[in-house]
């Protein structure tokens, strides 16, 4: 599939400039404070650093949010293409500060390209979807379209899992937001320009009725990422121009409408400097009665990073961000919310592979061959594809960079490698380079390889060329990419390696990571090991660190 059939090409430019903006100021009267982490690291009083945040609450790669609250704990679903397991699911007791939870899509076994097994579905796959919570059978419902085809539905009775899938419905639900009505009559709202509502039935697992709802003025051009709510009596359907405006449709007769249009924000200031305009995220409300907006911010290379910010309705019932000088806020103050019941696991730290299982930060490229991995207090990965093509290389585990600027470090065994294997450590998307060992005619080399390159249709176009290499011996070599996902520019990522584990060798030139969106993802480190000539080879990682300066 070619990137321009996606609507979100039509507008994607990315603006920073200020223009019309349906929101109030609020100026902040004091010096923002500072954040919990830098208090901490000042040696003041951690309770009195929750009473702000900064943005981005989040500095890695989570786009078309979802988020709602059950009880006192909220939870946060984002789009993964052709990442899997897919539909992350992040935890929160604050808003501000997150774990990882879970996945709402354990498989993506929507055909064989997400197997990389004859096609690819390089950014196919998960897309914005839905995650919605249904009190009257205490379930988890998630919802998204595949290939413009179908639309399915899972369900879980916590977000850990196990996830399981209700139905499919044959219509192809766009960009859709789930309503569990407060009668429990279950709404999609969807579609790209044209907005329409469905309704399913009372176990969910078909439509009852979809009906046209509104057309988006060709004045504004492109609405979608539907978000559906209601809130005090009212529907509302909050859509997103991309990459630059916020919309909200209001009805005050139903869900079938009629409805209003109101414009939320357009070229508004972002907080992320280099980055793009807050768009396409969802409003929560808090245990008090405050309401939040979460949204994403272009921010490539790194991806797409969501900003917080409080909301305020006017008295006729329309949603108004609280502004800072004119922008979105770098700093708010901390939303009010009950002491959180334990701290949550930070997004960034060392991964032993302790247990038997991955832990829900982990995503592979396409959907793994599970016969040739393995976890038991190390990840083991056996060689699974024979390519010279990281592009076709199944089980190649990623995991989100941290912004902006993050190391990973890995500890590989590579003894069991055979000759023609390939294992290291990736700057992985659609142009990448890694670092990592050559095993060829007996000889084992660590290497530094770049070019590898795809076209905008997701082809490969370039298969990586040797940069740099240095002799190693014995049975593991540590490797390390740096990364540097400032946006707004081609940013730098360098490598090195280590046969101690503490003197660090750099290998290799710098690495320019583009930052073109069309591949939507952003820049992953990447775990791999693949054949060029035969299968049987292993490798066996030991320790992931993921650290920031």
């Amino acid at each position: 599939m070619s990137w321009t059939h996606h609507p979100h090409s039509r507008r994607r430019a990315l603006t920073t400039a200020t223009g019309l903006i349906a929101a109030t100021a609020v100026p902040m009267t004091t010096a923002p404070r500072a954040t919990a982490s830098a208090r901490a690291a000042e040696g003041q009083d951690p309770a009195a650093a929750a009473a702000s945040y900064t943005n981005p609450v989040i500095w890695q790669d989570f786009a078309d949010i979802d988020i709602i609250r059950v009880g006192d704990t909220y939870y946060y679903s984002a789009s993964t293409m052709h990442y899997s397991p897919g539909a992350p699911i992040l935890r929160s007791y604050d808003l501000v500060n997150w774990e990882f939870a879970g996945h709402s899509v354990p498989v993506l076994d929507f055909g064989a390209k997400y197997d990389l097994n004859g096609a690819r579905g390089y950014v196919r796959g998960i897309w914005a979807s839905s995650l919605a919570y249904r009190p009257s059978n205490r379930t988890f419902l998630w919802l998204g379209q595949i290939d413009f085809a179908k639309t399915y539905i899972y369900t879980a009775t916590a977000v850990e899992g196990p996830w399981s899938r209700l139905t499919t419905i044959d219509n192809a639900y766009y960009d859709a937001g789930l309503l569990v009505d407060s009668d429990d009559t279950l709404y999609v709202a969807y579609g790209n320009t044209t907005i329409s509502v469905a309704q399913l039935s009372a176990d969910g697992r078909t439509q009852v009725r979809t009906q046209q709802v509104f057309s988006t003025p060709s004045s504004i051009g492109t609405l979608e990422g539907s978000r559906f709510y209601k809130i005090n009596g009212n529907y509302y359907i909050f859509l997103t121009r991309p990459a630059n405006g916020q919309y909200i449709l209001k009805s005050t007769s139903g869900p079938f409408g009629p409805y209003t249009l109101r414009q939320v924000l357009l070229d508004l200031r972002g907080p992320v400097s280099g980055g793009g305009v807050p768009h396409q995220g969802g409003l929560v409300q808090t245990q008090s009665g405050a309401w939040h907006y979460m949204a994403f911010v272009d921010a490539y290379p790194g991806g797409r990073i969501p900003v917080l910010a409080p909301i305020t309705w006017t008295s006729d019932g329309w949603p108004t961000i609280q502004l800072v000088g004119g922008a979105w806020g770098a700093s708010y103050p901390s939303p009010a919310v009950p002491p959180p019941p334990r701290q949550v696991t930070p997004l960034i730290g060392v991964d032993t592979f302790d247990g038997t299982t991955l832990k829900p930060k982990w995503e592979w490229n396409h959907n793994p061959d599970n016969s040739k991995w393995s976890v038991n207090n190390g990840l083991t990965l056996q060689t699974a594809t024979v390519t010279g093509d990281l592009y076709w290389a199944r089980n190649t585990l990623t995991h989100r960079i941290q912004g902006p600027t993050s190391t990973a470090t890995i500890q590989l065994d590579h003894s069991a490698m055979r000759d023609g294997d390939r294992a290291g450590l990736a700057l992985l998307r659609d142009s990448s380079a890694w670092i990592g060992v050559k095993r060829d005619g007996g000889t084992t080399r660590v290497v530094m390889v770049n070019g590898l390159t795809m076209d905008t249709n997701w082809n490969t176009t370039g298969t990586g060329t040797e940069a740099a290499s240095a002799a190693v011996s014995g049975g593991r070599v540590w490797l390390r990419a740096t990364a540097d996902i400032r946006p707004g520019a081609a940013r730098p990522g360098t490598f090195s390696y280590s046969t101690d584990g503490t003197t660090f060798t750099r290998l290799g030139p710098a690495f320019t990571m583009g930052n073109d969106w069309r591949f939507f993802m952003g820049y992953r480190y990447a775990l791999f090991n693949y054949a060029t000539q035969a299968l049987g080879g292993s490798v066996r990682i030991a320790r992931f660190e993921l650290s920031t300066p």
